[in-house]
This record gives structure tokens, sequence and C-alpha cells, in this order.
């Protein structure tokens, strides 16, 4: 199989390169620097030169692939309307036109359940729960719409399949635990209601063995949620994840619905006055990571054979190596 990613020198994607090459395929990787070039480069796959508002540099790319796996996104919870359409929607679109001229057979679409997100409870959710037609946030908003646009491209020769990871965790995150790590080291992290609710997770291995499952048998215009397994305890989680990076985040806790009050006046000041940068706390942060989010992948363990073969406790002990 030959294989092209976007995203390829972010976290998912790089994980996904070095899985791929495992297995014995040819991949080539979208870059917009010689940073990010050389990144895939060392992975073993072809950089091409090019960004998600380049759709004939990524149809050249893309030429005699098989799947396309679209990692890359604008993946902020605060920002300009503008910069999340234009990455996550309008890049998926340029993705799916290049894709279609290249002669691609499928598209394997990285999504998020963050698509669901409009302040009701994610309790045991699965495929079959509509996309709210009010999603809090940028990031859920052109998501969804992203994913809209990716089922709506499935036909005429080109399949399409969308995988929903939730709460993506392993060795070498740049994106979510930083943050974590920094608002601890600075004194800023709480728990919401003492973080006594159930989370579930996905390890960045099983990520991986979920979109290449998706790509050998994934049905085409599905979705498909991918996860650890069973829920578990966002605290004792977060602790232990924490742990491996040297800090302990303690055991400070603020009420859930104080949270979420600070974070729509932060977010209204922010908006009133053109602030520079993020409020320090957001709703769709509050939602996401401070009350049970909860998923089902009974599916994707049914219909493409999905294990989620990384246990979390052997996730943690890799994240403990230097």
């Amino acid at each position: 199989m030959r294989a092209f990613v976007t995203g390829g020198s972010g976290f998912v994607g790089r994980n996904l390169i070095r899985q791929l090459k495992d297995q014995g395929h040819d991949v080539a990787a979208l870059t917009r620097s010689p940073k990010s070039a050389e990144a895939v480069r060392v992975l073993g796959a072809v950089p091409v030169e090019g960004d998600l508002d380049q759709q004939d540099a990524m149809a050249r790319g893309m030429a005699g692939c098989d799947v396309v796996f679209h990692a890359a996104a604008h993946v902020e919870d605060w920002g300009r309307l503008e910069d999340f359409m234009r990455v996550n929607v309008g890049g998926t679109e340029r993705v799916l036109a290049a894709a279609r001229a290249a002669g691609v057979k499928r598209v394997v679409h990285v999504g998020t359940e963050a698509v669901l997100v409009d302040g009701t409870p994610l309790v045991r959710v699965d495929e079959t729960r509509p996309r709210p037609r009010h999603p809090l946030g940028l990031y859920p908003l052109t998501k969804g719409l992203a994913e809209e646009r990716v089922l709506a491209a499935n036909g005429n020769g080109l399949e399409t399949v969308v995988c929903r990871p939730r709460f993506i965790w392993g060795k070498g995150d740049t994106s979510l635990l930083p943050k974590f790590v920094e608002a601890v080291k600075r004194g800023q992290f709480r728990w919401f209601d003492g973080g006594h609710y159930l989370t579930s997770t996905c390890h960045v291995a099983n990520v991986c063995e979920g979109l290449m499952a998706a790509a050998e048998r994934g049905r085409p215009g599905e979705i498909y949620f991918l996860t650890d397994g069973e829920p578990v305890e966002f605290r004792g989680f977060m602790t232990a994840m924490l742990k491996t990076q040297g800090v302990d985040p303690g055991n400070g806790s603020i009420p859930r619905w104080l949270a979420y009050a600070a974070a729509s006046t932060a977010e209204a000041v922010w908006r009133t006055f053109h602030l520079a940068g993020a409020p320090p706390v957001t709703r769709t942060a509050v939602l996401l990571v401070g009350e049970e989010v909860t998923v089902s992948d009974a599916k994707a363990r049914r219909e493409i054979g999905y294990v989620g073969r990384m246990t979390r406790e052997e996730g943690l002990r890799q994240m403990e190596q230097p």
C-alpha cells in the first residue's frame, strides 16, 4: 500500500508514519517547512512540499497512492473563525478534491468526539449520536463541518471514512500534555469537581491501529469511535500521566459550574476587547476535560477488527522512559 499523510510531523502523523513503515508500506507526507520535511524524512516518508491551501501540490503528492490519511487540523480551543474555517473546513475540502483528482481510492479522516460538544452530557455515546445544530466552540464547529464534507464526498470512485479517537495521549505528545504540565508548573492547575468522573482515552498507537484498520476494512461513508477500552477515572489517569513528566497536580479543585461561568466571562472579555492570546480557560475545554466524556468503540471492534492493543499500563510505562 502507498499512503499519503497530512499532518505528518504532528503527534498522530509521526506515529502513523512509523507504523505504516513498520508494516512495509510506502508513505508520502505533506510538509510545510524544512523542519517538518526533515522530521518525516527521518521516519522514512517522502516529504511533499506544500500545505492544505495548495490543492495541486497535494494532488501531485498523492499520485499513485491508495489511501490518504488526513490528520492535519487547526487544533486549538480559541482563535479566529476564519483561521479555523480555512484549515479545518477549506483544507479538508482541498484534500478531498486532490484525492479525487489523483485517483486515490480512499480517504481516512481523523475526526474527534469534540464535534458533539454542545453543553449536554456525552456519556457512553456512539456513532448514532447526531451532531448538534449549535456546537460549542470553533474547533467543534469546524471539525464537524469537515466531517460533513468528508461523508458527503463518499462515492463516485472515492471512499471516505471518519475515525474519532477520544483524548489522544502517549509518549511524545506535543499538543495536550504540555499544556497540562505547564499549568501545573505555574500553579494554575485545578481539578473540576475534584476530577472524579469517567473519561474515555485513546493512546496514539491505538489511534494509528484504528486508522489503518479503517483504511483496510472500514465501510465507506461510516464513522468509527476509537478508545483504549473501558473508561477510566479522569483524576487517576491524569495524575499518573503527569507524574511520568515529573509533576504532581495536587489536590486543588473548583466547582465545575464556577469554572464554566469563569470561562464564559473570560470569552466575553476576550471577544469584546480583542485581547491577544487565548482566555485562561474556555467553555469547550471545561466540557471536554471537566466532566464525563465517554464513547463506545464497539462499532470499530465489530466492523473493522479494531483491538486497541496498547494498554494504558504499557503506555504510561513508555512515557516514563527517557
